[in-house]
């Protein structure tokens, strides 16, 4: 929080740094944590623009030596219904014996010319508890183009709880390479919490 002393400093530069209401998300993650300490943290803010308005938005993820904490935080411009704009935060913390799975995707440019230690181009951050799924479903279809019955629908059920992506065009060098070892303490803390 700005202006009183943070037991989590670095968190808290990341998200002064954001510049994303870092009071409020600092607040939201306190009570979350309960007092927990923070091991490894990735601030990610994302501004979008939809049709002549910005919207914000900004995730943290927090590991702490049980859980990992995840935080949304949007922005709502004002409305009819809302006069004044407002921001919505939520908070999961899912306990880290309870991670399905941490999926990675690197993008490097230039395999060829690629060192050990070096930062991708870019880095996606999927990680799965199974607590949300996305259905995607289509019209099933007939191999025989002239039948005109309905098949019904068929479709996929994709694990969906968290993803997020970072990219050195948008976000810089620094920001991935601080997403590759936000990945990798992770990636060690839900194997000790097996």
């Amino acid at each position: 929080m700005l202006g009183v002393a943070s037991p989590f400093p670095l968190l808290h530069r990341d998200l002064d740094r954001a510049g994303y209401y870092p009071d409020l998300v600092a607040d939201i993650l306190d009570l979350a944590l309960a007092g927990e300490p923070v091991v490894a943290h990735l601030v990610h803010p994302e501004t979008t623009f939809v049709a002549n308005e910005v919207h914000r938005h900004v995730t943290v993820l927090a590991l702490t030596g049980t859980r990992l904490v995840v935080a949304h935080v949007d922005e709502h411009p004002a409305d009819s219904e809302h006069p004044t704009p407002s921001a919505s935060a939520t908070t999961e913390a899912v306990p880290l014996t309870e991670l399905r799975s941490v999926a990675l995707t690197h993008v490097v440019g230039s395999p060829e010319q690629h060192r050990p230690g070096d930062v991708p181009l870019e880095l996606t951050l999927a990680i799965g508890w199974d607590a949300v799924h996305r259905i995607d479903l289509e019209p099933a279809t007939c191999p025989d183009p002239s039948c005109e019955a309905d098949h019904g629908l068929t479709g996929t059920s994709v694990p969906d709880d968290i993803v997020v992506r970072i990219s050195a065009v948008a976000e810089g060098r620094e920001a991935v390479g601080a997403a590759v070892a936000f990945a990798r303490q992770l990636a060690a803390a839900t194997v000790r919490g097996r």
